[in-house]
């Protein structure tokens, strides 16, 4: 027959019992890590592609407001012809983050490069590039 042990009114968790457990808590913070990494990283690229749209938009809509004043068929320099701070103030951006804007032929903003100094987003319409959007780390 099986005896039982008695305890004397003693409650609680044997070492063991405490071991396992800080276990398999380990090996489900082991699974769980990378996991919650590749959503920080994914929501990060998001944030920046969404902040380069924001100054794509905002530099289209001061070009265009720089052709309705009278400069229809010229072409509009944005470095030259539109402030940086403008469209920075209008993306709600740091206008150090803007890098590059530059417009076609056309008038239409066909490429920028916005950085937040860990990751930078390149938009280009120009038919041979890869994506719309392009996000580059520069961390290693």
């Amino acid at each position: 027959m099986l005896k039982r042990f008695k305890r004397d009114g003693k409650k609680g968790f044997t070492l063991v019992e405490l071991i396992v457990v800080l276990v398999i808590l380990a090996i489900l913070a082991a699974l769980l890590v990378p996991t919650l990494v590749g959503y920080i990283d994914k929501a990060r690229e998001k944030q920046i592609v969404a902040e380069t749209r924001q100054v794509v938009m905002a530099a289209q809509t001061l070009v265009d407001e720089e052709y309705g004043k009278g400069n229809q068929g010229q072409h509009i320099d944005v470095e030259n012809d539109i402030d940086i701070q403008d469209i920075a103030d209008l993306a709600e951006v740091d206008v150090s983050n803007i890098d590059e804007i530059e417009a076609d032929t056309n008038n239409k903003i066909s490429r920028v490069v916005y950085s937040n100094g860990t990751t930078t987003c390149t938009y280009d319409t120009d038919p041979t590039a890869e994506m719309l959007y392009k996000v580059e780390s520069s961390t290693p």
